[in-house]
């Protein structure tokens, strides 16, 4: 059974309780805000990290993901490109992904770090088998790029 809302047909489920399966023809729009310049760098091959403009702020190193505002002091960052290669810090493999998981079961979570960012960066490998101290480098999607951090994944280098 089928009722009309509002020009929407909505099929009905249950009677007692009323319940009815209404479709939904809407979208969200989200902003990436100060974060926005990271997604577009990935769709240029570019992996592009904060640093602090505060020179007598304690951390002088790239931040990934990047920052608006440093942690340390609440100065501004600027932008700047981060390396490309890095090494395997830690790893693990998702065998049971949540319904929200956009990647296969099997797929290697990576945790990589790279020279002169001071945090580990979190990723996936699209290729190979990742091992503690494996160097490892950067592989953009760039032909239908999603706009989140899937367009990042790591290969060994």
């Amino acid at each position: 059974m089928a009722i009309e809302l509002d020009g929407s047909v909505a099929e009905v489920l249950n009677t007692d309780p009323l319940i009815i399966k209404n479709q939904k023809n809407w979208y969200h729009i989200h902003s990436y805000g100060g974060w926005g310049k990271f997604f577009q760098g990935l769709q240029q091959s570019k992996l592009l990290a904060t640093r602090c403009t505060n020179g007598q702020c304690f951390e002088n190193r790239l931040w990934l993901p990047p920052r608006c505002e440093c942690p340390d002091c609440w100065h501004d960052m600027e932008w700047t490109e981060a390396p490309t290669k890095g090494t395997v810090y830690t790893w693990s493999i998702v065998k049971y992904p949540g319904a929200p998981f956009r990647l296969p079961a099997d797929t290697p979570l990576i945790s990589v770090e790279l020279d002169g960012v001071c945090t580990k960066l979190m990723s996936w490998m699209s290729d190979g088998k990742p091992e503690m101290g494996m160097s490892v480098k950067a592989v953009f999607n760039t032909e239908k790029p999603t706009n989140t951090i899937l367009d990042l994944s790591w290969v060994p280098a």
